[in-house]
């Protein structure tokens, strides 16, 4: 893996997403996420070759691309691990994981994702403000949305780390983007939008100058809009949730042969639903115990 500097301490290594670190100068530094489980050799060869060992980590969210080897770090090197509550939560044992999973079964999830199951060393606060971990302070900002406690973080050389709270521009044709609240994770890429960072590393993944971070963020808010409003188009009479997401997948041509995979996009339509109805573009209706949706 490629490791690239950023600004002074604050670096990138080039994995499946772009996993940030701060390097204080004495060789152990400072994760913003660990990556996933099967990138687990790589990145910590990347480490090694540059002299680096991962002391702590200031882990964004528990997503499995995000925290994977988290529980590795803290039993082979003593890595400390700072969590906000409700990700932290969400690590604890293979059924709140499945609560991340959602339409995976128990059985799935604790086969696929039991590398994410730890305990955080600390607790990151549930507010805004500055955040000290291993003697280096960091900003956070409370970004839900994207998972329930999903932050972004300031590091002291004024860069901003989105993690999933922001895409970068190349992923702005994202076809079903994941968010547990699309309402949410609107809200809180308006607060990236005022802090005057000098870049901003997206984890799906690029890195964006100070005074391009506006119109990514217009970016952003439209694809979901956008794709928002071609999944309430498809809606032509009262359809359930799996007839809608059927309808969706047909429209992006999204013909999958893993059920996995079918999931996942059932899941990811399924957030978009209720977007569409807590918005009032959608009107829930229910017949022989089934619920339908249908266009205001």
């Amino acid at each position: 893996m490629k490791l690239t500097q950023v600004k002074g301490s604050t670096w990138v290594i080039e994995a499946n997403q772009l996993i940030p670190l701060y390097d204080p100068g004495d060789g152990r530094c400072i994760l913003l996420d660990t990556g996933l489980l099967e990138e687990r050799e790589e990145l910590e060869r990347t480490l090694l070759d540059n002299g680096l060992t991962p002391a702590r980590v200031l882990c964004s969210h528990a997503h499995i691309d995000h925290c994977a080897n988290n529980g590795y770090f803290q039993e082979k090197y003593g890595t400390e691990v700072a969590l906000t509550f409700p990700e932290a939560g969400m690590c604890a044992n293979a059924l709140t994981l499945k609560c991340y999973f959602l339409t995976l079964s128990p059985g799935t999830v604790e086969r696929e994702a039991a590398a994410m199951i730890h305990e955080p060393d600390y607790f990151i606060p549930p507010n805004d403000g500055p955040f000290t971990l291993g003697g280096v302070k960091f900003q956070i900002i409370q970004t839900p949305g994207h998972s329930a406690g999903h932050i972004c973080t300031v590091t002291p050389d004024n860069v901003c780390y989105t993690a999933d709270a922001l895409l970068s521009q190349e992923l702005l044709n994202a076809k079903l983007p994941y968010n547990l609240s699309q309402q949410a994770a609107m809200d809180s890429r308006e607060k990236l939008r005022g802090l005057g960072c000098d870049f901003y590393i997206m984890a799906h993944r690029g890195v964006c100058p100070g005074e391009e971070v506006g119109a990514l963020i217009d970016g952003n808010q439209a694809m979901i809009r956008r794709r928002a409003e071609e999944i309430l188009a498809l809606i032509d009479r009262p359809m359930t949730a799996s007839q809608i997401d059927e309808a969706a997948c047909i429209y992006h041509q999204l013909f999958t042969h893993k059920p996995r995979r079918s999931l996942r996009f059932e899941r990811n339509v399924r957030f978009f639903i209720e977007y569409l109805v807590d918005t009032g573009a959608l009107a829930e209706l229910c017949e022989n115990g089934a619920t339908y949706y249908s266009r205001k």
